[in-house]
């Protein structure tokens, strides 16, 4: 049997991406939780570029980055196609995660950070949102009819930005002003099938809460 490790963070966007891609496969692996803090030696061994989470180790051998690590499933086990066959298709999934690897960091950094620097992140993020929007318009999700790549890609749009306005109650998407990107995130995240494959809410909720909260908070 291959041996498959992750080594991630269990409230991770990025480790839930791979982690989806694992379960949409049927593929068993151990989950090794990393302290960023304190970086183990095998991550800093299976990533010493980036030092960052997740990282699959497959039969001993690394990959790294999340979008990157969802394609390598996709192509190396068995279970339901993430990508689409179709080639085109296929280009515009990975155009819709490259952009989401560009914009996305702006999501935290918009919670994150302070004065000058935050309202910068705020504008990216409202940016982001518009162009989500319109591209969203008569669709049920990124490439046709069917949940896949990009749309896992997505992730931080979907929840971890609805669960950090709620944590620091700072609102930056309403239905009013962007009403397709808010009918495609409350089916994304009340669907039941992709339910099952994030995280819990209320436990994201807390853990975002302790830290958004000291944050946000004046010294």
């Amino acid at each position: 049997m291959a041996e498959v490790k992750l080594l991630g963070l269990w409230y991770s966007p990025y480790s839930n991406r791979v982690e989806w891609a694992f379960k949409l496969k049927g593929v068993e692996y151990e989950f090794i939780e990393q302290d960023l803090q304190n970086k183990s030696p095998l991550l800093l061994e299976s990533n010493p570029i980036h030092k960052k989470i997740p990282v699959l180790i497959h039969n001993g051998k690394p990959i790294c980055e999340s979008t990157v690590i969802v394609e390598y499933i996709d192509e190396t086990f068995e279970g339901p196609p993430i990508l689409p066959k179709d080639p085109y298709d296929r280009a515009i999934a990975r155009f819709w995660a490259k952009f989401f690897a560009e914009k996305g960091p702006a999501v935290g950094r918009s919670f994150f950070l302070k004065g000058e620097a935050q309202e910068k992140a705020k504008e990216e993020v409202y940016e982001m949102l518009k162009v989500l929007d319109n591209e969203l318009k008569d669709k049920k999700f990124f490439v046709g009819d069917k949940f896949g790549f990009a749309d896992i890609a997505a992730n931080v749009a979907a929840l971890w930005l609805g669960v950090l306005e709620e944590a620091s109650g700072v609102v930056l998407v309403t239905s009013e002003m962007l009403p397709n990107f808010c009918a495609w995130r409350d089916q994304y995240i009340n669907c039941s099938e992709n339910k099952k494959y994030l995280p819990l809410r209320d436990e994201l909720l807390a853990k975002l809460k302790a830290r958004v909260q000291p944050a946000a908070a004046p010294k």
